[in-house]
């Protein structure tokens, strides 16, 4: 996929209390894949529109974090779902790629918030007071809606570029190193939306260039 310098990025506000302490949650989903971008999502919550059922995204099935996706992007006050491309994870680290992707999200939101929580234990360089909690994703309602955006958007790409490689198997696995991805990955070695290095990626390139020097 190509850079892209300001990410995707999705952007909604809807109005609010000028007076209210608006606290945006952010979390990523892609870290771990040998394939695609990390993407993150930055999300502030209407104290007024309850979403029920909201969780760390890992936890729910397809069709509920599809549900609360909708309802996210329906009653949030303001959200931003942004990325950072595989060109830049394999330039910049997957963690420095993942705190750029995660400053697009909270820069990109178009109410400025008075505080950001961030799931994790590191926090992205950004202007806004912040805070890293570890296990937020499935403590703070923020967080986990921001898991939610991130983790169906991320996924919605995996099912796309199927339709474009579908040797790799990219909808089911979704970019992990699972026994048939790796096993796609020997025969036909890496395509242009792997994370050339990592390293079940590089050693299958290099395999793949010592059978045709052959």
């Amino acid at each position: 996929m190509p850079s892209r310098k300001s990410s995707r990025p999705e952007q909604i506000a809807f109005t609010f209390d000028g007076g209210a302490q608006l606290v945006a949650g952010v979390d990523e989903a892609g870290r771990g894949p040998l394939a695609g971008p990390v993407v993150a999502a930055a999300v502030i919550l209407d104290d007024g529109k309850r979403i029920r059922g909201l969780a760390d995204s890992k936890v729910l099935t397809p069709l509920a974090r599809q549900r609360l996706y909708d309802q996210i992007r329906d009653k949030a006050l303001a959200f931003c779902v942004a990325e950072a491309s595989v060109e830049e994870i394999d330039t910049l680290n997957i963690l420095h790629a993942t705190m750029l992707a995660m400053k697009r999200a909270v820069e990109g939101l178009r109410l400025p918030p008075h505080k950001v929580l961030v799931d994790g234990n590191r926090l992205p360089q950004i202007r806004f007071r912040a805070e890293a909690v570890v296990g937020g994703d499935a403590t703070v309602k923020s967080i986990s809606a921001a898991s939610i955006l991130a983790k169906v958007t991320r996924d919605q790409m995996c099912v796309e570029h199927a339709e474009r490689w579908p040797q790799y198997g990219f909808a089911a696995h979704k970019g992990y190193s699972t026994a048939e991805h790796l096993a796609a990955l020997q025969a036909h070695g890496p395509c242009e939306w792997h994370r050339k290095t990592f390293e079940p990626v590089r050693l299958a390139a290099a395999r793949l260039a010592c059978v045709r020097a052959d």
